[in-house]
């Protein structure tokens, strides 16, 4: 009931909004990604600097139904929308320009097991009316996007993706990165990132409890203060990014480790960082299902995959690409004890030869990648 209503809410606000001038200079970027590796953030921050001459508006979050009508105006007067999530314009004539928001390893729309009929038919037929521009970033991503969502080949277009293009300039020194959040200063400083997948969809109340208990992992053994010692050992900091929801599950997330630090989204908006802005300070990337490897692949630093909850998580919604094993290039650990046994030996010219192998075959095109977008957008695109 509450879907059915809040669609009724975007078609009246739709509808009303066309009654607005379209301007060919008004950009508005309807940004469903927070600032976690947002391609609509990373696209407004480059264009307030590039394209002043362009009129471009930020809406977050998105969807909502708490916009005010002034942005709705914003909205209809638009001659570019932007999207990371669902397509989405108020009239025929305005273009919609789908970013999203990573190569798919996860399956959606008609390939989840977790998904309905009614709502994968709707997403389809929306896709199909709305989206004029799909950035892509391979021919691997154009098959995956398509099997999930059934967009014709026409629409996309190998543009790249914007958030690409703040992996190779942090806004900020790797220095400062650890003072900010670990307060410390550190010459031999290796800085690692954990960034999990939405778990809570697994619908494991022992996994939420573990969370709620400080258990960030989820790991059966896991022991905060033997990790955050083995770390110190090692000149070793782990930042750990989790998804907003389990954030809030934390009864005290402010870490009282010497090593190990919650980056919430506070420090992300009071700063007006997106998290791509930051990654490039990290030395290796931890996670699970999170597509965020395959961008951090760009990099050309390890990659370490947590396995605690595989079999689950396949069963579950399950995963676009297969065998696990093969198609992440990095070390696998199913628990705490694992991950120590490995800190010290987190790479090697095999497991980097495979990373370089998994990014030509994900990336075929060359940055800067805003630019790309942007010059399509305006210039090329004929409808």
């Amino acid at each position: 009931m509450k879907s059915f209503l809040f669609r009724l809410y975007l078609a009246w606000m739709k509808f009303r909004a066309r009654f607005t001038t379209m301007e060919n200079n008004n950009i508005v970027i309807l940004n469903g990604s927070g600032r976690s590796g947002s391609n609509g953030y990373a696209f407004y921050k480059w264009l307030l600097i590039n394209h002043p001459e362009y009129n471009t508006t930020l809406v977050e979050p998105w969807p909502s139904s708490h916009l005010k009508w002034e942005t709705w105006q914003k909205i209809g007067a638009a001659r570019y929308v932007i999207t990371t999530h669902q397509p989405f314009k108020v009239r025929k004539h305005q273009i919609n320009v789908q970013l999203w928001h990573g190569v798919p390893l996860k399956r959606m729309g008609i390939m989840a097991n977790n998904t309905k009929y009614r709502d994968n038919k709707r997403n389809e037929k929306m896709w199909h009316k709305t989206a004029d521009v799909v950035a892509s970033s391979s021919d691997l991503y154009e098959t995956l996007m398509s099997a999930c969502m059934a967009i014709e080949t026409k629409k996309y277009h190998k543009l790249g993706f914007p958030r690409l293009d703040l992996l190779s300039n942090p806004v900020i020194s790797k220095k400062q990165f650890l003072k900010d959040l670990f307060n410390v200063e550190d010459e031999k400083a290796q800085i690692g990132i954990y960034m999990p997948t939405f778990r809570y969809e697994l619908e494991d109340k022992s996994i939420m409890d573990k969370i709620k208990e400080g258990n960030f992992f989820a790991f059966e053994d896991f022991d905060g203060e033997k990790l955050n010692d083995e770390l110190k050992k090692r000149h070793q900091y782990l930042v750990v990014k989790l998804h907003p929801y389990e954030m809030r599950l934390f009864a005290n997330f402010k870490s009282n480790y010497s090593n190990i630090a919650f980056l919430n989204n506070d420090y992300l908006f009071d700063n007006n960082y997106d998290l791509y802005e930051l990654l490039g300070n990290t030395d290796f990337l931890m996670t699970d299902f999170s597509s965020i490897y395959f961008d951090y692949l760009h990099l050309h630093k390890p990659v370490v995959f947590v396995t605690n909850f595989l079999k689950q998580y396949e069963k579950t919604r399950g995963l676009l690409l297969g065998p696990y094993d093969e198609i992440t290039p990095g070390i696998h650990v199913n628990s705490e004890s694992e991950l120590i046994d490995n800190l010290d030996h987190l790479d090697n010219q095999q497991i980097a030869n495979r990373r370089l192998y998994w990014l030509h075959l994900t990336n075929q095109v060359k940055g800067p990648y805003c630019e790309r977008v942007f010059n399509y957008m305006t210039q090329e695109y004929r409808g």
